[in-house]
């Protein structure tokens, strides 16, 4: 298996948000309305306008505050994309994966699939819907770029080393080097899914301290009931149409 993959080194991420920025820039994606929820992080919460979002999360000792984890959140590519099998079932033009890069594809055709089926089927709950025109929308992998051989622009952006991005076995090659690097340190330090995702952070400790849906859930499996049945459902509707 080869394909494109990001490493996202988050022992480096200082929130500088240039990597949330740069996607907005590239895509021309309009800035959200926000307002003082009693957080740095800002916007709240992914939108079908904002594919990338750094999220915040104040770690304590008590009622010491003990540090910050940051969280680039995004769409995280799986390998077998539970959100394309769950599409499959009802508009194969829906979803779509890249053969070349494995980029998950979300097109127009969204829009005939049920939004909550495809937010329940991802474990890390990216999927978003613009509620006038029904479409989905989420990360891209800057497919345009680096068609183009160029690096998603959140990589381009950042100044720390925090978001790398290549070919699948020069990036794991990268993140199990620096897994172990950083393991001297924190022996706790994990790799997050990433025998099953193109998107591979590095956490210090367990990937819930940063974010809830940062690992898949074991009650939201990587791939849902559903999502199994399609798998099994879809080579006999490709005979029988």
């Amino acid at each position: 298996m080869q394909g494109k993959t990001f490493f996202i080194d988050l022992t480096k991420c200082t929130a500088c948000r240039g990597c949330q920025v740069a996607c907005k820039q590239w895509k021309k994606l309009p800035a959200e309305e926000t307002r003082n929820w009693g957080s740095f992080q800002n916007p709240k919460d992914l939108t079908f306008n904002t594919y990338k979002l750094v999220r915040f999360t104040e770690v304590m000792e008590g009622e010491k505050f003990r540090q910050w984890y940051f969280f680039p959140d995004q769409c995280r590519h799986c390998i077998y994309p539970p959100c394309k099998m769950v599409g499959d079932m009802y508009d194969d033009k829906a979803i779509l994966q890249d053969e070349e890069t494995g980029a998950v594809l979300f097109t127009e055709h969204t829009r005939n699939l049920d939004f909550e089926e495809i937010r329940m089927s991802c474990p890390y709950d990216i999927p978003r819907l613009d509620e006038d025109s029904l479409i989905q929308s989420k990360c891209d992998m800057c497919f345009d770029r680096v068609q183009n051989g160029m690096l998603p622009a959140c990589v381009l952006s950042c100044p720390t080393g925090t978001m790398n991005f290549g070919e699948r076995d020069a990036m794991m090659e990268l993140a199990n080097k620096r897994l172990e690097e950083v393991r001297k340190i924190r022996p706790e330090a994990v790799l997050a899914d990433a025998r099953d995702l193109r998107v591979v952070f590095l956490c210090e400790e367990s990937p819930r301290a940063y974010h809830r849906y940062a690992v898949a859930s074991a009650d939201v499996p990587t791939i849902s009931r559903k999502a199994a049945l399609a798998k099994v459902v879809a080579p006999a509707k490709r005979i029988f149409g």
